[in-house]
């Protein structure tokens, strides 16, 4: 949708002449540390041009009224700001529900509703943190609505309780962090534990960033993601019976291979192998961009997926085609699934003037093997959440 026609709708769904004010919050790509966030590795992720816009204007009454262009079939769902409780049937909109519950009951002055307009380019079930977008592009919108001081760390903090403990998904930090704190043309240095944070510039020269949609959709990711995160905290309290260590990131992989033995479960130590090199993988990706060795990065990438695949095992047949076919193709520096996994996206780091056949290859093999073709996206590196102006909207 364009941008005259996002606010049209706006006036024509609930019914006003009121220009609303509008705000954008990216989704995001993981480069490199998947599944390290919640174990208190680093990640390295960057906001991406896609993301969730939500157009608002205040109301004179409590009522909350959301709306979203991507299921036009849910029609207008309704709450009040007296009792913002999770609901089922509300779907979607408990995640804007959640921001508004979590930041009143944080103590901010929300003292009115609002009719509030969503649009998501993200594609549906990718991986590529569409929750998070919402709960951003919901925190930003109140903050601007109701005039409101948030710190932006505090602001990415309350959308990770949002998921935690209002929808029910353990989820690391790494997605809310990714998308509150973005900047063009830059990826996060990101220590899960502490949140120190640098930005890295990402130059990638003749190379473009090739986002892969497998359009399977992820239901298993959710259930398996819990009982990963579960496997890793039993191979840390193992640990613990003869480290004094915190988290599984605090480990360098010597230190992971002296001390394996005390891990009492086979799979519970491949879990907790993956996050402790994974972390490594990740710390190494940045020196080597610092020194320009892409070569030397793209092949930190593939290691990742590997490693996604048999120690994890969170891949499957879709993410394994795409990343095993990128690999053998010219003009490929890495290829990796990014995200939770069990389908969703994978990432490929394309020569530029390779990226036509890049298409082509992997479209045929991968339609081949699993029957129907994966959707492909050219990534541009973006800012953060951030209200936008008229002119800026899409």
């Amino acid at each position: 949708m364009n941008k005259t026609e996002l606010f049209d709708r706006f006036q024509s769904v609930f019914e006003t002449k009121q220009q609303p004010r509008c705000f954008f919050a990216p989704g995001r790509i993981n480069l490199i540390g998947e599944h390290t966030d919640y174990n208190g590795g680093h990640v390295f992720p960057a906001s991406i041009s896609f993301g969730t816009y939500a157009l608002s204007v205040k109301r004179n009454d409590n009522k909350l009224r959301f709306y979203t262009v991507n299921f036009e079939e849910k029609g207008i769902i309704e709450c009040s700001l007296d009792d913002l409780s999770y609901d089922k049937a509300d779907d979607w909109a408990n995640y804007p529900k959640g921001m508004f519950d979590q930041l009143k009951k944080q103590g901010y002055s929300i003292e009115s509703g609002a009719d509030i307009l969503f649009y998501g380019n993200i594609p549906n079930g990718a991986g590529l943190s569409s929750s998070a977008s919402i709960e951003l592009a919901t925190g930003v919108l109140i903050e601007g609505l109701y005039d409101l001081k948030i710190d932006r760390i505090k602001l990415i903090q309350i959308g990770q309780k949002v998921e935690n403990q209002y929808i029910g998904v353990n989820s690391g930090i790494m997605d809310q962090f990714a998308i509150g704190k973005g900047k063009k043309d830059h990826a996060i240095l990101l220590d899960c534990q502490t949140l120190n944070y640098h930005y890295a510039p990402i130059k990638l020269d003749n190379h473009d960033i090739i986002i892969i949609n497998t359009n399977k959709r992820r239901e298993l990711a959710a259930s398996k993601y819990n009982e990963r995160r579960a496997e890793c905290e039993r191979a840390l309290s193992d640990l613990q019976t003869g480290l004094s260590i915190q988290s599984l990131g605090e480990l360098s992989s010597d230190q992971f291979e002296k001390s394996k033995h005390l891990i009492k479960n086979d799979t519970d130590r491949k879990r907790a192998k993956h996050a402790v090199y994974e972390n490594e993988r990740t710390l190494l990706a940045l020196e080597k961009l610092k020194a320009n060795d892409l070569e030397a990065f793209g092949q930190l990438i593939n290691n990742s997926h590997t490693s996604l695949q048999h120690d994890y095992e969170v891949t499957g047949i879709e993410l394994d085609t795409i990343a095993e076919t990128a690999w053998s193709q010219p003009g490929v520096l890495g290829a990796r699934m990014t995200g939770a996994g069990f389908g969703g996206c994978a990432i490929a780091i394309v020569e530029k003037d390779k990226v036509g056949l890049f298409k082509q290859n992997v479209q045929a093999t991968y339609v081949e093997k699993i029957g129907y073709a994966p959707t492909f996206y050219v990534a541009a590196i973006g800012d953060g959440a951030k209200e936008l102006n008229r002119e800026g909207v899409l």
